[in-house]
């Protein structure tokens, strides 16, 4: 099966579920049991995918991986030659890279995979100095109706946007004070995605147009940031060769996912372990050239970030953190009704109205920390049984 006979497969599916009224927000068991009894091709990108979603985040990066059984006991290695060059770049931290050079840029374009939450903190971590720096739209290509003035996303704005950290990169976007806008085609035409690359890029381009002094960011899946030729070649050029075409503007392309940690660790690139370091970088070299994707004389992204191997505490990311703008909100024991518990907190006054929780976890007894990660705020907490059944609300206030 090829990537792109997959990508269409899923792509049926989220419209499929889409049209569908469930629970948004799964115990990991159904989530297992669904896949169990499953038997279509994109099956496990369906089954991670839904594991992002429902906050288990490495589950999700361990079920993607399955579907390629047969290379998880290859440990990646690089040759000597590619040691020797890669060792010509030095770290550097990756949002000082970018910020400081969206400062000469108007269009920056950064990828995400979509099963993998740490991709969309990264994109809220650069917003507030992105503003600063004059940028005032926030594209997304996850987003399917136009937040018309909303203060926050809700559960019908898209289908990867109802996951906590993306409905936290939309929240964030829209108090900071970015126009966050839908540029996905409403065309279903089955030409391979050639339709749909083009005609994302008209639709950014127009604003653009519409905007010729304003600067953006766009934020997409995968291979739609490549600006020469892209993996899957019935789409001919991605969205920003397209974009770049259409606009004459050369975008500043950032790429997430070919050097990100992986749900098994033999699969991890060795360039992570080379990078060593602890925090997100972009190798540059003297010449002030950065290292980016394999084959990148033909993708020609501008660069690549490698994110170091996630730490936990309390069974929790250390990245979820924001670098510490967010806080602790510890639940007591005595809320939780009944285990296993879904345990979710939502912005005030959201819940009611289909917001996305700011975070939420599961709970199989009384002896794990119940800690969710929030940014100051008073915050609604929702308590879910086995059955969906809500337990015990209440109000929590973060300081």
């Amino acid at each position: 099966m090829s990537k792109l006979s997959l990508f269409f497969s899923l792509l049926f599916f989220i419209k499929a579920v889409s049209q569908e009224k469930k629970e948004t927000y799964l115990f990991s068991e159904n989530i297992a049991t669904n896949l169990e009894n499953d038997k279509t091709l994109p099956r496990y990108q369906i089954a991670a995918t839904n594991f992002s979603i429902s906050g288990y985040y490495k589950l999700a990066l361990e079920t993607w991986d399955k579907q390629y059984d047969n290379d998880i006991s290859k440990k990646r290695t690089v040759t000597t030659e590619d040691s020797i060059y890669f060792k010509s770049f030095k770290p550097v931290n990756a949002k000082e890279y970018i910020i400081n050079r969206s400062k000469k840029e108007q269009l920056i374009l950064i990828n995400e995979a979509h099963n993998n939450s740490r991709h969309r903190v990264f994109t809220t971590s650069l917003l507030k100095d992105l503003y600063n720096n004059g940028y005032r739209f926030l594209g997304l290509e996850a987003l399917w109706n136009n937040l018309n003035g909303k203060e926050f996303p809700v559960i019908e704005s898209g289908f990867y946007t109802t996951e906590s950290q993306f409905g936290n990169l939309i929240k964030e976007a829209i108090d900071i004070g970015f126009i966050v806008f839908e540029y996905e085609t409403t065309l279903q035409i089955n030409d391979g995605g050639k339709t749909r690359e083009t005609e994302q890029a008209k639709n950014i381009a127009k604003l653009i147009k519409e905007n010729p002094n304003s600067k953006f960011l766009i934020h997409c899946g995968y291979e739609h940031i490549v600006e020469g030729t892209p993996g899957i070649k019935t789409w001919e050029k991605a969205m920003a060769g397209r974009l770049a075409e259409i606009t004459g503007i050369n975008p500043f392309t950032i790429d997430q996912t070919y050097y990100s940690e992986k749900g098994t660790q033999t699969l991890n690139s060795p360039y992570i372990g080379m990078a060593n370091q602890d925090y997100p970088t972009i190798m540059v070299n003297d010449n002030n050239e950065t290292f980016s994707v394999p084959n990148n004389d033909l993708k020609k992204i501008d660069c690549a970030i490698i994110h170091p191997v996630t730490k936990y505490k309390n069974n929790r990311p250390d990245w979820l953190t924001l670098s510490n703008e967010r806080k602790i909100l510890k639940i007591n024991p005595s809320k939780i009704k009944e285990y296993p518990a879904l345990v979710m907190a939502y912005r005030i006054n959201e819940y009611e109205k289909d917001g996305i929780p700011a975070d939420l976890i599961e709970l199989h007894n009384n002896t794990k920390e119940t800690n969710l990660i929030v940014k100051k705020g008073l915050y609604k907490i929702i308590v879910k049984n086995k059955d969906y059944k809500i337990t015990t609300e209440f109000v929590q206030n973060i300081k």
